[in-house]
C-alpha cells in the first residue's frame, strides 16, 4: 500500500479535502435541474452522476512531539490512528501523538460529498492526502479554494451584486421594468404590502415579457404569505432567471415600495482587450465578452435563459473562448470534471456520441494553454475508460458509428448521421492524439504508441474513404460500406483545423468546399465558430471580419445587448426570437454567440501557444483590412500585447519565447532584435519575456 510521508514544518494552510471530481459532479448534479420552463423543473435528460457517500481519507505524520488538531467534516466520520478505532464524529478536537504514524478518516455523507478539513500546527488538510471509494484505489485527494473552516464546499456560491432598472413604466395598467441590457438573478420586491397574487413575466425580449402566455420564464407568488419571509423590508425571490424586461401582474390591494434585482454571476478578471479602428468591430468585441461571463457560471453553460446546462460540444468553444478573455481555469476544470462524470459508462457526454470526442479535444486544448500535467494525470484514469468505450462502437471497417440509442449530432443542419459520419472519425483521429499524448506525458510509452499507431490507421482510412476527387472534399456519411454522395462542409472543417489535408487538399477544399456557393451553407453559430477559422487559418481574414460584422453586427443593429444562439437577417419582428416550434425558444444570450472572442484573439491579434502552457508561443498578427488595432491576449503567466497598423508592429510578451511571424513588401527593420528573412516577404522576429519590440514594415495595403 502506497503511504505518504511528510516530516511537517511550516506547510501552508489548511483546505477543504474530498474525493477528486466529487466536489464538481455534486455542483453539476445541483445545476442541471436548476432550469425551469415557464415555472416547470426541466432537468437534463442525461445520467446525472453522484458523489461517493462512503469515502476514506489517508495520511501519514512524522511529528517530533505531539499536537492537537481540529477535525470538520461534511457528513459523519471516524478517525483511526495506526488502523485503531481511536475517535469517534463527536471528537473535533484530538491529540496526534509524537513520531511516525498514520491517520485514516472515514467520512460519508449521502447529500453533499463528503469533505474532511483538519487544522493543526503541523498536520493539515490539503492535496497530499489521499483518498479511497473503497474500489481498491487510492487517489489524490481533490480540492480547491476552500481554505477556511467556515468556507466549506457544500456551501459554494456565485457573488451576487444589487442592480437597478433603468426604467419604470406602466403597460395596460401593471409595471413593466427594464434593466438596460440581458442580466440574470433574482427579483427583489421592497416593503411588500396586501394580499393576493402576483404574477411576474420575465424576457429577454420586450415582446417576450409582454407575452403572458408564451413567455418562457415566469414566476407567481402569495404576497400575503412572502411578506412573512421578507428580511429587512426586502422579499427575494427564490429562482434566478434570465431577462432584460420584467411585467408585474398584481392583484388589486398588493402593493411594493419599488423593485430592483440581485445580479448573479461568477467572478471573474477581464484580461484581454481588444480596439481598432472599426467601432462596430469594437462593440462586438466588447459584447462578446459580456456574453461570455453571463454563461460562465459554477460551469461554461449554453444560455442562461435555456438551457442551462453543460453541454460538451458548447464547453468546447467556450473553453477556446475563456483561453482568450478571462483564462479561468477554476470554471475550466470544474467543466471538465462534470461533463466526464463516473464510470461506469453506458452512454455519451450528453448522450451525444461526438459530444463525447469534443471532451478529449478540450482535455487536449488544456494542457496546451495551461501545461498542467497533474490535473492531466489526476483524470487520465478517466480518459481511458471513456476511450475503450468509444472504440468499442467501431465496425467492421474500425470506423466508429452512432449505436440506435446514441445522437450523433454533428450541427443543427438537414443531413442524415446514419452509418459512419466522417466527421466522426476527425473528431476521433484527434481524441487517439490526445490519448498520445497523454500517455507519452505519463510515462507509458506502450501506450502512447498503441494510440497513436490507430489515430494514424483511422485517420489515413477515413481520408481515402471519404475524399472525393471530383467535389474535392470530404463526402458526410458510409452507409453498409458505401460512400453516400454527400457533399457537406463539416468534416472538411476539422480536416482542416487538425492539419489532416495535404496542401493540395487544402487549397482544394477551401476553393471547392469552405467558399463554394453550391455546398450548403452553415447555418449556426455553433459550427460558424468553426467554419470563420479554418478560414483564417486559410488566409481569409478579410472575409472572415466581413462576416463578423454582418453577422454579429445585424444583431446589434436589432438593439441586441449579449449575442444570440442563432440569427437569420431574413426574419422579422417576433420570429427572431423563434426556435424549436417555441415562440420565444430561442436563448438571446448564448455562449457561443461570443465566439469573436477566439476568433480576434487568435486570428486578427494572432496569440497561439506552440508549446504547453505558452512556454513557446506565436504571434501572428493580421489587419484583415483593419486600418490599426491594438490588444492583450491572456497567457498562463502573463500575457501578450500586440498593436498594429500599415507600417509599424509592436509586441511585447512577459512570459515565455515568443515568434513574431508577418509579410512585408519591403525589408523591415527592428532596433531591438535581429529580423529573420524567410523569403518570399516572409519574417520573424523572437520575443523574449519583458522587452518590447518595435517592427517597422510595409503592409500590402
Amino acid at each position: 500500500m502506497t503511504k505518504q510521508t511528510n516530516t511537517q514544518t511550516n506547510r501552508q494552510m489548511a483546505t477543504w479535502i474530498w474525493y477528486p471530481g466529487d466536489f464538481e459532479i455534486r455542483l453539476h448534479e445541483k445545476m442541471s435541474v436548476k432550469r425551469l420552463a415557464r415555472g416547470v423543473m426541466y432537468p437534463a435528460y442525461w445520467r446525472l452522476d453522484r458523489h461517493y457517500s462512503n469515502i476514506k481519507f489517508r495520511y501519514t505524520y512524522d511529528l517530533p512531539q505531539e499536537e492537537t488538531i481540529k477535525v470538520v467534516a461534511e457528513g459523519t466520520f471516524s478517525l483511526y490512528i495506526d488502523g485503531k478505532d481511536n475517535y469517534r464524529a463527536g471528537d473535533a478536537v484530538i491529540t496526534l501523538p509524537a513520531g511516525c504514524h498514520e491517520i485514516m478518516v472515514s467520512v460519508f455523507n449521502d447529500l453533499e460529498a463528503p469533505a474532511l478539513y483538519i487544522e493543526g500546527p503541523n498536520v493539515k488538510t490539503d492535496t497530499s492526502w489521499e483518498v479511497t471509494s473503497y474500489q481498491n484505489e487510492w487517489k489524490q485527494a481533490g480540492a480547491w479554494t476552500f481554505d477556511s473552516l467556515e468556507n466549506s464546499p457544500s456551501h459554494f456560491q456565485l457573488a451576487v451584486t444589487q442592480q437597478e432598472p433603468i426604467s419604470k413604466e406602466l403597460h395596460e395598467g401593471y409595471e413593466l421594468l427594464d434593466f438596460g441590457r440581458e442580466t440574470f438573478g433574482y427579483l427583489r420586491f421592497y416593503q411588500l404590502e396586501g394580499s393576493g397574487m402576483v404574477h411576474i413575466f420575465y424576457g429577454e425580449s420586450l415582446e417576450e415579457a409582454l407575452s403572458a402566455e408564451e413567455c418562457y420564464s415566469l414566476d407567481r407568488f402569495n404576497a400575503a404569505e412572502a411578506i412573512g419571509r421578507m428580511v429587512e423590508g426586502v422579499y427575494t425571490l427564490h429562482d434566478a432567471k434570465a431577462f432584460r424586461y420584467v411585467w408585474i401582474q398584481a392583484d388589486p390591494g398588493v402593493n411594493w415600495q419599488r423593485v430592483s434585482m440581485l445580479y448573479e454571476y461568477l467572478p471573474v478578471s477581464y484580461q484581454s482587450s481588444f480596439e481598432c479602428s472599426d467601432s462596430k468591430l469594437n462593440e462586438i468585441y466588447d459584447m462578446s465578452l459580456y456574453t461570455l461571463h453571463l454563461n460562465t457560471r459554477e460551469f461554461f453553460i449554453d444560455g442562461i435563459k435555456r438551457d442551462r446546462w453543460v453541454w460538451s460540444g458548447d464547453a468546447y468553444q467556450s473553453f477556446l473562448m475563456n483561453y482568450y478573455s478571462f483564462f479561468d481555469l477554476d470554471v475550466t476544470r470544474r467543466t471538465l470534471i462534470a461533463l466526464r462524470g463516473k464510470d461506469p459508462l453506458v452512454m455519451h457526454c450528453n448522450t451525444i456520441l461526438d459530444y463525447s470526442l469534443y471532451w478529449f479535444v478540450s482535455l487536449y486544448d488544456y494542457y496546451q494553454f495551461t501545461g498542467d500535467l497533474d490535473f492531466i494525470k489526476q483524470y487520465y484514469d478517466r480518459a481511458a475508460t471513456l476511450m475503450d468505450f468509444c472504440l468499442r462502437q467501431r465496425n467492421a471497417e474500425g470506423l466508429l458509428e452512432g449505436r440506435p440509442q446514441d445522437w450523433v449530432f454533428v450541427d443543427w443542419a438537414d443531413f442524415e448521421n446514419t452509418g459512419a459520419v466522417s466527421t466522426i472519425q476527425i473528431l476521433l483521429v484527434r481524441s487517439l492524439e490526445a490519448m498520445s499524448v497523454f500517455a507519452g506525458l505519463l510515462s507509458d510509452p506502450v501506450a502512447s504508441d498503441l494510440y497513436g499507431a490507430l489515430a494514424e490507421e483511422i485517420k489515413e482510412k477515413t481520408i481515402r474513404l471519404f475524399w472525393d476527387d471530383e467535389k474535392k472534399g470530404l463526402l458526410h456519411h458510409r452507409i453498409e460500406g458505401v460512400t453516400q454522395p454527400i457533399l457537406t462542409k463539416h468534416a472538411s472543417i476539422f480536416a482542416l483545423t487538425y492539419g489532416y489535408l495535404n496542401q493540395e487538399q487544402r487549397d482544394s477544399v477551401i476553393q471547392n468546399v469552405m467558399l463554394n456557393p453550391d455546398v450548403a451553407e452553415i447555418r449556426t453559430p455553433y459550427m460558424r465558430f468553426h467554419e470563420l477559422a479554418v478560414l483564417c487559418e486559410s488566409g481569409q481574414h478579410e472575409h472572415v471580419l466581413e462576416e463578423m460584422l454582418s453577422y454579429w453586427g445585424g444583431m446589434l443593429e436589432l438593439g441586441a445587448t449579449t449575442f444570440w444562439e442563432e440569427y437569420d437577417p431574413n426574419n422579422s419582428n417576433v420570429t427572431h426570437y423563434s426556435m424549436y416550434g417555441v415562440t420565444y425558444g430561442k436563448s438571446l444570450c448564448h455562449a457561443w454567440g461570443a465566439s469573436p472572442i477566439y476568433l480576434i484573439g487568435k486570428y486578427i491579434l494572432g496569440v497561439m501557444p506552440v508549446s504547453a502552457g505558452y512556454e513557446t508561443y506565436l504571434v501572428q498578427p493580421n489587419l484583415g483590412g483593419l486600418k490599426h488595432m491594438k490588444g492583450t491576449v491572456p497567457t498562463k503567466k502573463g500575457q501578450v500585447t500586440v498593436e498594429m497598423d500599415f507600417s509599424k508592429i509592436r509586441v511585447e510578451g512577459t512570459h515565455g519565447i515568443g515568434t513574431l511571424s508577418f509579410t512585408s513588401v519591403e525589408l523591415p527593420s527592428c532596433s531591438e532584435a535581429d529580423i529573420k528573412d524567410l523569403g518570399l516577404g516572409k519574417y520573424e522576429v523572437i520575443i523574449e519575456p519583458g522587452k518590447s519590440y518595435l517592427i517597422r514594415y510595409k503592409n500590402k495595403e
